[in-house]
């Protein structure tokens, strides 16, 4: 990546806007953390805002309270207006929630730091590199080529934008470069197994209980290649459970012997169904993603249908016999 024309953003403005997508995950926050400590290094003004406020989970990514909600900590009236907006951490207006709008309606210079694959033409300049394994690899390269060094808190909060988008290095996105980088962050302070205690060891007794009820009911198809299962508005009431507390459930479904695709659907409160979609090559779900207007990874995905639940679940069962099909054998009968 040639971050020549980010510095030259960068040493042409003087106050920025940091964002990314709805419902953060540890690699948007990482990200956003990485961008303000580069920016506050290089003597600017910057001002994180997202849609949603960061999970439970990931709360020690934010202890200052630099990361602002809109509409909680920020009224709309109140985000600043600044020379540059940068995204972070995805490329499509529909993950930006509400921060769309904010975006769209702003005259600011418009910048995408990505490693998705799905993309929409946001207006701005991009350093995007889709063989990278999270953002946070290229929030770390940038701040190199800018001669930028991180505290051990950013080094922290980088460390779990990596660890997290790659599964803790097993998923087939870690390569050398993701290592490398990994072992810079250590070097600068990054505690590894404080990471992750922090995001894996500290659930509540809800998300436990809600674990249980939802992988209680796992169910398969096409002979076991795709294992998928939901958390309806029930399952979150009756346990006292958020939405976010279903976030990683989707990846045990590929533990299952001999499956190669799964899903989980959650019923939010809008009424709307999220959905995670997760594969094993050479599926794509990103693909699959796009038929719903979502988008990601090749590999992990996500989309969020109009509910109800059952006829959101049968048309993302649909996509993926289409999609196993494709590849190869019979999907099941309907």
């Amino acid at each position: 990546m040639d971050w020549t024309v980010l510095k030259q953003i960068i040493d042409e403005h003087q106050t920025f806007l940091v964002t990314s997508h709805v419902r953060p995950d540890a690699d948007a926050l990482g990200s956003e953390l990485g961008m303000r400590a580069i920016l506050l290094a290089l003597g600017k003004e910057v001002t994180i805002v997202n849609a949603s406020a960061p999970p439970a989970n990931l709360h020690f990514l934010n202890p200052d309270g630099h990361v602002l909600k809109l509409n909680e900590n920020i009224t709309r009236a109140s985000v600043p207006k600044v020379d540059v907006i940068i995204v972070v951490d995805t490329s499509a207006w529909q993950q930006l929630g509400t921060m769309a709008d904010v975006i769209q309606n702003a005259t600011s210079k418009r910048v995408v730091i990505d490693h998705h694959v799905s993309s929409d033409d946001l207006g701005a300049i991009e350093f995007k590199d889709v063989s990278a394994a999270a953002t946070g690899e290229l929030i770390f390269e940038a701040a190199e080529s800018l001669g930028v060094s991180f505290d051990a808190q950013t080094a922290n909060a980088l460390y779990a934008a990596i660890a997290t988008d790659t599964g803790w290095f097993r998923f087939p996105s870690t390569g050398a470069r993701t290592m490398r980088i990994a072992a810079s962050l250590i070097e600068l302070g990054a505690v590894p197994h404080n990471v992750y205690n922090l995001v894996h060891e500290q659930c509540s007794m809800a998300r436990v209980r809600l674990s249980g009820r939802v992988l209680g009911r796992i169910q398969s198809e096409a002979e076991g290649r795709l294992v998928w299962i939901y958390a309806d508005s029930a399952d979150l009431s009756e346990t006292g459970s958020v939405p976010s507390d279903t976030e990683s459930l989707v990846n045990q479904c590929l533990t299952v012997s001999g499956s190669e695709a799964a899903f989980i659907a959650v019923e939010l409160q809008t009424g709307q169904i999220k959905f995670s979609l997760r594969s094993r090559p050479p599926h794509d779900v990103a693909k699959l993603a796009e038929q719903f207007n979502g988008g990601g990874h090749k590999l992990a995905s996500g989309a969020t249908l109009q509910g109800p639940l059952k006829p959101a679940l049968e048309k993302m069962l649909v996509a993926f016999r289409q999609m196993l099909q494709s590849s190869g054998g019979s999907p099941p009968q309907s």
